[in-house]
């Protein structure tokens, strides 16, 4: 039996989510989705570490800000998508009409 629709952590070349329909989370295609997740929020993780660093150098140029702000916004979209992904699969769901 199939459950709800899991998000998924990557979009199509269109930048529309995906979704997958299994009724097993032990599934490949879950599993590799899991191992995503986790590897963005690692990557958030080493984001934000470079990000502090960043605002916390005077001496930080206008390209360094820019640098570390974009990816820090890369980063939180990533992050929020993995949010709503875990939130639906425990029953705590984003409004439609949301974005992040």
């Amino acid at each position: 039996m199939t459950g709800p629709l899991r998000l998924l952590p990557w979009t199509t070349p269109e930048g529309k989510p995906c979704y997958l329909s299994t009724g097993s989370e032990e599934s490949r295609l879950s599993r590799l989705a899991d191992d995503l997740e986790a590897a963005q929020l690692d990557s958030g993780e080493q984001v934000l570490t470079g990000a502090r660093a960043v605002l916390a150098d005077t001496e930080a140029g206008e390209r360094a800000v820019r640098f570390a702000l974009t990816r820090a916004v890369e980063c939180l979209g990533d992050v929020l998508r993995v949010a709503v992904s875990r939130g639906a699969r425990i029953g705590v769901g984003k409004d439609e009409g949301d974005e992040w």
